[in-house]
């Protein structure tokens, strides 16, 4: 009898489960085999290791988490409000943090990855936290003319701030890889553009934005696994370009991006979630890799992202900070404070 009650209670876990998985998971793209995609999901070029269910459970049982201290708005200065615009090709790139950056030039206003919910979670009252107020307020942004959205993962496809910003101008443009737009529409959010990547479109007369490749994995849900692309981007201005890595693991398709989009001026690479390496490897890159990419793609400077915000892997608040320190060698490499901007002439 107790067999049989634990059998059921199993069976109504997994029935739950996957009706769970079911409703979270976002639509799939659908569409003819390409040399990403091969007709049901989108895949990673060669040496991309993939990890299951069962790494994940190990990671899980024997995770060893670096240190956090939650900071509320007393513990933070935030930065001024933003100027409405900037007219010419200078950039200045102001960040808010996590993977978010307010990037300004040739009279555009554009937000990466925007994120200013509490948590990135499909639930309001468990996942991971924020640890610090975004350095901005979302109420002293400027006018929005693109968003960019690097993948649909939580931590950098946030709907509720999606729908803010759609709220207040619904001119802005959303534009995402394959199959990414597909959950916008669906979520309320229509004017989105999706392309695979090395393609994309004009922002104005002068600027324009590509998809570019990264490696890494997609997913909402339990049955949505790599039913949507990932991507990083690359802002194509007269006087210098400006690469935006999204979420990836390393590869050997960084130089590509270099010789394909030089010069690239200024480029923004993640540098944390990257601990255990057995596990986090194939999908985030550490400090070291960072930099490599930054000597890869030829920027003239580096800024560090993807760290100190959401404890999403082992490596505590600090640890990417002091790893990056290391890594360094006299590289333009940087790190700023969020509310912080840097104007690059």
């Amino acid at each position: 009898m107790i067999g049989f009650i634990l059998l059921g209670v199993l069976a109504t876990f997994l029935i739950v489960g996957l009706g769970v998985g079911w409703g979270l998971s976002a639509p799939p793209y659908k569409g003819s085999k390409l040399q990403n995609f091969d007709g049901k999901t989108f895949i990673n070029r060669e040496g991309y290791q993939n990890k299951g269910f069962s790494d994940l459970l190990k990671w899980m049982t024997t995770r060893r988490p670096g240190p956090w201290t939650e900071k509320t708005l007393a513990d933070i200065e935030l930065g001024p409000k933003p100027a409405a615009r900037v007219s010419d090709s200078t950039q200045v790139i102001t960040y808010v943090n996590h993977s978010t950056f307010l990037i300004q030039t040739d009279g555009l206003n554009i937000l990466t990855d925007p994120v200013w919910s509490d948590r990135v979670s499909p639930f309001s009252f468990a996942g991971p936290k924020r640890m610090r107020p975004p350095g901005i307020r979302f109420e002293d942004l400027p006018e929005i003319d693109a968003v960019l959205i690097s993948h649909n993962h939580y931590d950098h496809l946030d709907i509720a701030t999606l729908r803010r910003i759609k709220d207040r101008n619904p001119k802005t443009r959303f534009i995402t890889p394959l199959g990414v737009d597909l959950y916008l529409n669906k979520k309320g959010i229509k004017n989105t553009f999706a392309f695979n990547w090395w393609e994309g479109l004009y922002l104005n007369d002068s600027t324009s934005v590509d998809a570019v490749e990264a490696q890494h994995f997609s997913s909402r849900g339990m049955l949505d696994r790599d039913k949507t692309l990932w991507a990083g981007f690359v802002i194509k201005s007269p006087k210098g370009n400006i690469y935006f890595a999204g979420d990836t693991g390393y590869n050997d398709f960084f130089k590509e991006i270099g010789e394909r989009y030089t010069p690239i001026k200024t480029a923004i690479i993640p540098i944390g979630a990257y601990i255990p390496r057995w596990f986090m490897s194939p999908v985030h890159v550490d400090p070291a890799q960072a930099v490599q990419i930054h000597h890869d793609v030829g920027a003239e400077l580096s800024i560090g992202m993807h760290f100190g915000t959401f404890p999403l892997a082992d490596d505590g608040e600090q640890q990417p900070l002091n790893d990056l320190e290391i890594a360094l060698n006299g590289e333009n490499f940087i790190v700023i404070k969020e509310g912080s901007n840097v104007v690059i002439e």
